[in-house]
């Protein structure tokens, strides 16, 4: 099930709640002694920079797919709404650091031992950073190395820091298809979680079919629990045609052509009251396109985000950024919250 690590972080004494948290996430997942060390570090570094340079904010965990291991991955994000970074650059350099509570190795060496780890900062907004540690090692990249896009990414967090999310997001790569899906269980606790889990688990056997193929058997194997409500974007790499069919209060916009647009899932429950057909929307994806999938925990009114500012970024930094600034103080979380993306991938990796 969809287990979800969420430490508000406001003083030193977080530090050590993020790093017990992060052990016990890469148990979940599998990691060895090492790879579990590393993800500790990791959230470490994170954290005191949180509290250095933003005055807190907070650390999510989740266990995401990465397909390099025998389980899932672990994935860090820290989220503030502090003064930014002045200088990314020289903050990303290996070894600098200016925290106190810092074991010296700073974002840059986050950056390198982490399988991804990618950020973004505003003056005024804040800072998202996200770090992915897999099974094994990152590879070393020739200088300058393109990563080839798109990719897809997301960030899960439940209500009120419950131990469970009834939301589950996965994607799915079948030859030149690329599936993305989002899962909302009906309720939250463990009974959504377990509904949501087993969409993710039927997917990963059933993502070399079309979308409306893949939902009905979503519905065969969701019977047995509360249901939920999905959304299914499938990409075809070689045709560049995104087909999206959806079934439930799962929401779904694409950016395209310099706008955004709505995509609409069709009324009922995967697992319980499905619909007899399920329309498919088609559009074509282009070099700046960008998908968002998000369940209702999400403001329905949420704003998009600038896109000149997130382009370019890990699709899991763009999720995590749409989650923060589409929530604030006023408008607390009412249920689990998930956000899933597919967007270009321009970044640059270096060694």
């Amino acid at each position: 099930m969809s287990r979800v690590w969420d430490v508000p972080v406001q003083d030193s004494t977080r530090v050590r709640d993020v790093r017990v948290a992060t052990e016990e996430a890469a148990a979940h997942a599998g990691l060895d002694t090492h790879r579990t060390a590393v993800a500790a570090l990791v959230a470490t570094e994170l954290t005191t920079n949180l509290l250095k340079h933003a005055g807190g904010g907070r650390i999510l965990i989740n266990l995401v797919g990465s397909g390099d291991g025998p389980g899932p991955s672990v994935q860090l994000t820290a989220v503030d709404t502090g003064p930014g970074i002045g200088d990314i650059a020289m903050a990303l350099r290996d070894g600098y650091t200016t925290a106190h509570a810092s074991l010296g190795a700073g974002l840059g060496t986050c950056r390198r031992l982490a399988n991804v780890f990618d950020l973004t900062s505003r003056h005024g907004r804040g800072t998202v950073a996200v770090a992915r540690i897999d099974h094994l090692p990152p590879s070393l990249p020739a200088p300058h190395t393109a990563v080839s896009g798109p990719c897809a990414g997301g960030i899960n967090m439940a209500l009120a820091q419950a131990e469970h999310s009834g939301d589950d997001w996965a994607h799915v790569r079948v030859g030149s298809h690329l599936t993305l899906l989002l899962a909302d269980g009906l309720g939250h606790g463990v009974g959504a979680a377990r509904a949501s889990t087993a969409a993710v688990e039927e997917l990963r056997r059933q993502a070399h079919l079309p979308p409306p193929d893949i939902l009905a058997h979503l519905h065969t194997a969701l019977r047995p629990t509360r249901g939920a409500a999905v959304a299914l974007a499938q990409l075809d790499l070689e045709t560049h045609r995104l087909r999206f069919a959806g079934v439930g209060n799962v929401g779904a916009r694409l950016f395209t052509a310099g706008a955004w647009e709505p995509l609409i899932s069709h009324p009922g429950t995967v697992g319980a009251a499905f619909p007899a057909t399920v329309p498919v929307q088609q559009a074509r994806w282009r070099e700046d396109s960008l998908l968002v999938l998000h369940s209702d925990g999400l403001p329905s009114r949420w704003t998009p985000p600038d896109i000149a500012e997130l382009r370019g970024h890990h699709a899991a930094v763009v999720a995590a950024a749409i989650l923060r600034d589409a929530s604030s103080a006023a408008r607390p979380a009412r249920d689990d919250t998930s956000v899933a993306v597919l967007a270009p991938d321009r970044r640059t990796v270096r060694p």
